[in-house]
């Protein structure tokens, strides 16, 4: 009886690609396009053609690892099988579950760009307070249980998937296909190689199909792990990489270079005015409130697993003695977002987010090809091509934004300094005298 009642609760092949898809489609769509048009003008389009071809690399290690190790800790699980215990597998958890909240923190500014569309200008302050309301709203969804999450999550995908497919080809029958000519040139980019932006921009175009790592953290929820998460992962990606790719050339179709930009936060819905007129509008506002929703929830519900797997693991200190609050890595996580979402705008959210993933991803590659090879069967030339092209992106983007705003790359620095020094010193407080860290290893 306790065994049928814990498989009620878990989550299907289908929920599991509906959280996934909930996350990635939340931000990619909605605020990173018009972040994106501004570094490569006209070329944004191929940008999430590009970016999807990186993921698709990249993917493979994470399908990899998932089908070996299946967990709710997920990308903690696959550092932890790397590198052990200690202060290495401690510091890139923790940049992942940051970059993580830095996601749930974009889509809920995301989130209140577009609902102040339906209101006047001067209600034009209030973004951040609309994204704070949305996280509160995340964190009782998320204490509801998996049953109540799954429902919708998968309510809410189907309708974006739908409403978001329709509007892009929509667009696209109505306006055309775009004239794409790269000449756009971008103010951080005129002392820089020819193509050097569009390079760079592919660190944003990766952050927006991320959201495939976030299923990962769901493999102790997940019917069949072994096999569902690998296939949630690849479905999830074919799915955004459709999505994104048709939209964007929809909305370059509808709207010039400079429009984009000027609305870069809400560019979907400005591109949708021209087209299908002040309805069309509303009707594309109204599919970014359902799609930052559920990518806020979704996104809550993988950060706050993959906390909560650090703790039991030791990595972090331990959540449970806060208290008898209910769920505290919930609780920490959503109250983060709601920090970052009061202190960032949407771009510097997004460029920071950015810098963690690239980093923790390049020590998933690493990790799978020089400590797992006679443990888990891989083809090592794919993550060793992840690994070049992540080192390429990453360089250029923090070379664009030191020429751009430096500010992002200061933030981030300390951040990563802080999480080290961190977990450092939390490492040392249950290192025996023999050198050896007492860890949860094998929690799940």
């Amino acid at each position: 009886m306790k065994n049928s009642k814990l498989k009620e609760q878990k989550l299907s092949l289908i929920g599991s690609i509906s959280l996934g898809t909930g996350v990635m489609i939340g931000a990619g769509i909605f605020v990173l396009m018009g972040q994106i048009a501004e570094l490569v003008g006209d070329l944004f389009p191929l940008a999430f053609v590009a970016g999807a071809i990186i993921v698709g690399f990249s993917s493979y290690s994470y399908v990899k690892f998932s089908n070996a190790y299946p967990s709710s800790g997920g990308v903690v699980k696959f550092l932890s099988k790397s590198y052990g215990p200690g202060t290495t597998t401690g510091t890139f958890s923790l940049l992942m579950y940051v970059s993580m909240v830095v996601s749930e923190s974009l889509v809920a500014g995301t989130f209140g760009a577009y609902t102040l569309r339906l209101f006047p200008e001067g209600y034009a302050g209030y973004a951040s307070v609309l994204g704070v309301l949305l996280i509160a709203f995340a964190y009782i969804i998320n204490i509801s249980g998996n049953k109540v999450i799954e429902s919708f999550a998968t309510f809410t995908a189907i309708l974006k998937v739908i409403g978001i497919t329709v509007l892009a080809i929509s667009g696209l029958l109505i306006s055309g296909l775009p004239n794409i000519t790269g000449s756009y040139i971008a103010e951080s980019s005129v002392n820089v190689p020819k193509g050097f932006g569009f390079v760079a921009a592919l660190a944003l175009s990766v952050l927006a199909y991320k959201g495939f790592t976030t299923i990962t953290n769901q493999g102790g929820d997940v019917v069949n792990p072994h096999k569902n998460i690998g296939k949630s992962i690849i479905i999830s990606i074919i799915i955004c990489t459709f999505i994104y790719v048709t939209l964007s050339l929809s909305v370059a179709g509808g709207l010039s270079i400079s429009e984009i930009i000027k609305a870069k936060d809400y560019a979907l819905a400005a591109a949708a005015k021209p087209v299908f007129g002040e309805l069309g509008s509303l009707l594309t506002i109204m599919l970014a409130i359902i799609a930052t929703v559920s990518g806020v929830i979704a996104s809550v519900y993988s950060a706050s697993r993959m906390l909560k797997m650090l703790s039991n693991m030791k990595q972090v200190p331990n959540l449970n003695k806060l208290g008898n609050a209910k769920s505290p890595a919930l609780i920490f996580t959503v109250s983060l977002a709601i920090l970052l979402t009061i202190l960032f705008d949407l771009t510097r959210i997004a460029s920071i987010g950015a810098i963690f993933y690239l980093i923790m991803d390049i020590a998933i590659h690493w990790g799978l090809i020089w400590h797992l090879k006679n443990k888990i069967k891989f083809n090592p030339i794919i993550p060793i091509l992840a690994i070049v092209v992540d080192v390429i992106v990453l360089g250029a983007f923090i070379y664009i934004k030191f020429l751009n705003d430096p500010f992002v790359l200061v933030i981030a620095f300390i951040g990563i300094i802080l999480v080290i020094l961190g977990e450092r010193l939390f490492m040392k407080s249950h290192t025996d005298s023999e050198g050896k860290m007492h860890m949860g290893m094998d929690d799940e």
